[in-house]
């Protein structure tokens, strides 16, 4: 299976080529050949790949900065994906298009399913879903995956940014008040694949919207100290996190308080869950301070 992913050097575009050996055949895609700020591009390297499947795992994913350039945060999240999903359906293949918790509002107490009512907050919040909205609408044979918080030895991600600021500074403020499930991204990955294996055997999607992001809650206070313990046991950078209020720490986009995401309907109709954050961030860490140790 031929599965064309958007992105060359995103968590989630990297941890899927890395997974997929002897599941699928992945082609990463990105600048300059394949532009989502230029639709033009898409058709020619659709037709060159030829893909069984296409997963568009690339956005414009900062948060604070969209708020300054809205348009190109719809340019990129919402009208990219709606030209992919009207092509991806003129070749008669399915579209999977990855989202993000920050379509929720935040206001809830328990995770969010999959049938909650949306109510972002922010530009990237709503730009994401408008990708959403594009992509049910453009190919009937789609599916939807929201996740949260996705960390890995990839990219910029909370986990490597709290190791190296503990290499300089021996004192952390890290707000205690946000909540949300902490997702590796070798795990979405699998999680993907075993959907794109699901849809090859079955023709199709049980439904078009899942959920799927780590095991357990944390705060950022939290996985932050759980960074710091595991690294200073391995003799890695460490500091001290001090837990503060939200309003300690002001943004120009507004973060959900609450942004768990429940994947019980992805575990029921694709029997894969992730991994429990802790283990799966206990291990990212020992990757991450071995590979700079060495």
């Amino acid at each position: 299976m031929k599965i064309l992913v958007t992105g060359t050097s995103g968590q989630l575009a990297r941890s899927l080529a890395e997974r997929a050996e002897g599941r699928a055949d992945i082609v990463l895609v990105g600048r300059p050949d394949f532009d989502l700020e230029n639709p033009a591009t898409f058709a020619p390297v659709l037709r060159s790949v030829a893909p069984d499947m296409v997963i568009n795992a690339a956005a414009h994913t900062g948060v604070d900065l969209q708020e300054d350039e809205p348009e190109r945060a719809f340019r990129i999240n919402a009208e990219a994906p709606a030209e992919l999903a009207r092509l991806t359906r003129l070749a008669g293949i399915p579209i999977v298009q990855v989202s993000t918790d920050y379509v929720f509002d935040g206001r809830v107490a328990q995770p969010y399913i999959e049938t909650d009512v949306p109510n972002p907050q922010t530009v990237y919040g709503c730009s994401k879903l408008a990708g959403e909205e594009a992509v049910r609408a453009g190919n009937p044979d789609h599916l939807v995956v929201r996740t949260a918080w996705v960390v890995s030895r990839h990219g910029r991600n909370f986990v490597k940014t709290m190791l190296s600021l503990a290499a300089t500074r021996d004192r952390l403020q890290v707000v205690e008040d946000q909540f949300g499930n902490p997702t590796e991204a070798h795990d979405l990955a699998d999680g993907l694949l075993a959907a794109a294996a699901s849809w090859r055997k079955q023709g199709g999607f049980p439904q078009g919207l899942y959920h799927l992001a780590g095991q357990g809650r944390a705060s950022w206070y939290e996985l932050a100290a759980h960074v710091f313990a595991v690294s200073a046991s391995l003799g890695g950078p460490s500091a001290l996190v001090e837990p503060v209020g939200s309003e300690h720490w002001p943004a120009k986009a507004a973060r959900p308080a609450n942004s768990q995401l429940s994947s019980d309907a992805f575990a029921r109709d694709f029997t894969y869950r992730a991994g429990e954050w802790r283990g799966r961030v206990a291990a990212l860490v020992a990757e991450l301070v071995g590979s700079t140790n060495s």
